[in-house]
């Protein structure tokens, strides 16, 4: 059944939802899976992936299918909704469908754009679980990544307290001579604390610790959140974990987990982790949820381990990339299915009419602050003048070789002519376009949509890479910013550029995969620049390098790995029911 979401806040509709959610047993009965398959914790439970694909090795796989979105406003065009509620519109349809999604972090949680469990009756349950700690990855990953730095800072403390036989006697292990200002790791919490993006630390006697600047970064940011989404199996989160580069030495060679011998204790923190936890949506459709890495600075998938086993279970695996197609499904198209081998049938193309009426020259959308009534009421010109956009993306689908859906995913403000002009739109551009009211109505609100997609996956992909891997950096970035971002060109700072050669130059990077770091809120590097930005030139100041993921990341502006906490964060309104125990507030 359908809830009223008009009057009904997200976690009551979870609340009421979750009364019927499948138990472990009877999501082993209903998915086929046999003993030792599936690991009860709690209400939730986690798929043991490596018995799944090894028993389920000679199975075809289903169809894949990919959710993105045009440029977001600050707020998001719902591209978990989306996701969840064509879940739900495929099972009304009698389609084995699942899906995998990522793990929503602390930070947004509380603070301005709140969980990312979807919304209305498109949700997946149990949201507060989901919402706060699920089965425990992302402290699996905070633990694992803050030992790396636990075991650095004593080894510099170490390392200055005592003479080379004293520390080959006390450790049995050489002076490593790290360069204190070219540590590259910080801490991580899964807040956002702009408070600790610069401190410092070591501060008090000579046995508290080596003095030094240093950072935290938000947990989803971290390496290791990006190495759980591209792991094949235990073997390989071992041997990426000890490659992570922490510093470097006064010789300027990489000082990495390895060195400091802690590789082996991380990949205990996190040996559980690589297994995905069963969620299920308001209508009872099976949804894995693993990983949660940032978009912007590293891959924003799910796993590819989850990918992996929904495709195995289901004739239709639904998953989401971060952010708009520019940043997520670029990353998705040319480094996740990659690394994968998978191929997908279908991308769909999240659609608001919120963000069309932003691109087409709306007045400023500011989290915390209420929307201009430009967004509430008819305006045909705003949404026409933010048509651009839409194409743009739609376009940068069509370059992957993928069947793209355009979804107009519905709002109650939306008028009937404003929608209208989206789908003359994106049908005079040669796609399929379906109004979705999922989040009113759940899986019959979807029906046209699960539609569309359904008669999408019919057509043969005609699925390729944008570039090869042989292809340099420099003209990797080339191609991304020209074909995708629609740059004039790329301008590259004297510090890229030395790091650039370098890379280039030596061929151990060479199967290295691309990051670009941008902003999610514009196809240029200027989060104020909306709609298709014209003329402009795209500059890299950097390139960070992640040796256990093996990414390069050339950095396009300022990107900060620490978000801050809003003046009215999510916080203020959450709480717990002390009859019950149950939280309440969530969004």
């Amino acid at each position: 059944m359908a809830y009223d979401a008009t009057k009904l806040a997200d976690w009551q509709i979870s609340e009421a939802a979750e009364e019927g959610m499948p138990t472990a047993e009877e999501w082993s009965e209903r998915l086929g899976l046999e003993k030792g398959e599936i690991i009860p914790m709690g209400r939730l439970c986690k798929l043991d992936f490596l018995k799944i694909i090894n028993r389920l090795s000679d199975r075809p796989d289903g169809k894949y299918i990919e959710v993105t979105a045009i440029t977001p406003t600050p707020l998001g065009e719902g591209k978990t909704t989306t996701s969840i509620g064509l879940l739900e519109g495929l099972g009304k349809r009698g389609k084995n469908v699942g899906g995998c999604l990522r793990q929503p972090s602390g930070g947004p949680t509380m603070n301005i754009k709140g969980t990312a469990a979807g919304g209305g009756n498109a949700l997946l349950i149990p949201m507060t679980e989901f919402s706060m700690g699920l089965t425990g990855d992302i402290n699996d990953i905070m633990n694992s990544h803050n030992l790396a730095m636990v075991a650095l800072t004593a080894r510099m403390q170490h390392e200055r307290n005592y003479t080379d036989e004293q520390l080959k006697r006390l450790t049995g292990m050489p002076r490593l001579e790290v360069d204190p200002t070219r540590v590259e790791f910080g801490w991580v919490i899964d807040f956002c604390a702009q408070a600790l993006r610069s401190i410092v630390i070591g501060i008090g006697a000579r046995y508290d610790g080596f003095m030094t600047q240093s950072k935290f970064g938000i947990a989803v940011s971290s390496e290791l959140m990006a190495i759980l989404s591209i792991i094949t199996d235990l073997a390989d989160l071992r041997q990426r974990l000890g490659q992570i580069t922490l510093a470097f030495d006064k010789r300027g060679n990489p000082v990495t987990t390895e060195d400091l011998e802690v590789a082996g204790a991380m990949c205990a923190w996190m040996r559980s982790s690589i297994n995905p936890t069963l969620c299920s949506t308001a209508e009872y459709q099976p949804c894995m949820v693993h990983a949660g890495p940032f978009a912007n600075i590293a891959v924003g998938q799910s796993s590819i381990i989850g990918d992996r086993v929904g495709l195995k279970l289901f004739d239709y695996h639904v998953t989401e990339s971060g952010f708009g197609a520019d940043i997520g499904f670029e990353k998705f198209w040319n480094v996740k299915c990659r690394y994968s081998g998978l191929k997908p049938r279908v991308s769909v193309l999240t659609t608001t009419i919120r963000s069309l009426k932003m691109h087409g020259g709306g007045p400023k959308v500011v989290p915390g602050l209420p929307l201009a009534e430009e967004y509430s009421s008819e305006n045909i010109g705003l949404v026409e003048g933010g048509i651009p956009n839409m194409l743009h993306h739609l376009n940068i689908v069509r370059k992957s070789g993928m069947n793209p859906v355009v979804c107009v995913n519905k709002f109650i403000t939306d008028t009937p002519e404003e929608v209208a002009v989206v789908k003359r739109a994106a049908e005079a551009a040669g796609a399929r376009c379906a109004v979705s009211d999922h989040w009113a109505r759940g899986g019959e609100g979807a029906l046209e949509l699960a539609d569309a997609v359904i008669d999408a996956c019919e057509e043969k992909s005609r699925f390729r890479y944008l570039y090869p891997m042989k292809m340099k950096l420099r003209d990797r970035v080339e191609t991304i910013a020209q074909e995708v971002y629609q740059a004039s060109g790329v301008a590259w700072s004297p510090e890229a550029l030395q790091k650039a050669k370098m890379f280039e130059s030596d061929k151990k990077y060479d199967d290295y995969a691309t990051l670009m770091v941008k902003t999610h809120l514009s196809l240029s590097h200027e989060p104020a620049l909306k709609g298709v930005p014209e003329n402009w030139i795209l500059p890299i100041r950097d390139v960070l390098i992640y040796s256990g993921a093996k990414f390069l990341c050339p950095c396009a502006g300022s990107i900060s790995l620490m978000p801050g906490t809003s003046s009215n964060p999510g916080f203020r309104r959450v709480d717990v029911d002390v009859k019950t125990g149950k939280v309440t507030g969530l969004f």
